[in-house]
């Protein structure tokens, strides 16, 4: 459960922090009673500082009157420092003009994969990323591209684990899922067909500071265009380059890709 259990002696900080830690991809809009429920808060108190969070608007209420983040806190969510974001979104607007395809930028956050940036287009492939958004790493190309750089001690550890299976491609099989790791890491990018969704196909390369994934560019196509993607490899490794050298050395004001 999200937030935590209803043990006694929560600070009110604990709670604040357990109802707003309630939201995530797949609960974006909840009722109190959810948001209670989720947060391990009791619903008395839980309608008390969700008044308090909608009047500072951390939290905001749609029609229907289920509860939603609010902007101040998008607001804030600004200001957080995103060196890799900042420099990557030209080179993903680069790598859009030139595709026309979905392009998206990801960072390693425990096991799994945070979208940062995206940039998309009316007629590419609908896909399930979208930024602030957490997928497992395995199944996805930039998953597979920051995974495949970890050190050793993660990759064992990561395989260790029980490994999700969003759809029958997905490789779960830790020793075939370790030789394809093997792999990415001598050509230098990841390629999946149909592991995270069923009718898409993605490559994705890492974005390399010292020797370090810092981050990792990926590209998706139609499963109908998978033969496509090795054309569309050469861009995504010369965008990657384009984010690590900027990441590393920072252009000068105005300066682009």
């Amino acid at each position: 459960m999200a937030g935590g259990s209803q043990e006694p002696g929560r600070s009110v900080t604990s709670k604040v922090l357990a109802l707003l830690g309630a939201f995530d991809a797949a609960h974006p809009r909840l009722t109190l009673t959810e948001l209670a429920r989720r947060s391990g808060v009791p619903l008395s108190t839980a309608h008390r500082l969700v008044g308090e969070l909608e009047r500072w608007q951390a939290l905001g209420r749609d029609p229907d009157g289920r509860l939603r983040i609010g902007l101040r806190l998008w607001e804030l969510g600004q200001l957080a420092p995103n060196r890799v974001r900042e420099f990557g979104h030209p080179w993903l607007q680069e790598l859009f003009a030139s595709t026309g395809e979905n392009v998206h930028l990801a960072v390693r956050d425990g096991l799994e994969v945070l979208y940062v940036d995206k940039v998309y287009g009316r007629r590419a492939v609908p896909i399930v990323s979208r930024t602030g958004a957490r997928l497992p790493m395995h199944p996805t190309g930039v998953g597979k591209a920051l995974l495949a750089f970890e050190p050793e001690w993660f990759v064992r550890s990561y395989l260790a684990r029980k490994l999700e299976r969003p759809t029958p491609h997905t490789i779960t099989e830790p020793g075939r899922l370790a030789r394809e790791l093997a792999a990415v890491r001598a050509q230098g990018y990841a390629l999946t067909y149909e592991e995270m969704t069923l009718g898409s196909c993605s490559a994705a390369a890492p974005v390399l500071a010292g020797g370090r994934p810092v981050a990792a560019l990926g590209i998706v196509v139609s499963s109908r265009r998978a033969r496509e993607l090795p054309r569309l490899v050469e861009p995504l490794l010369s965008a990657a380059a384009g984010i690590a050298a900027a990441y590393v050395s920072p252009p000068a004001s105005g300066s682009g890709p």
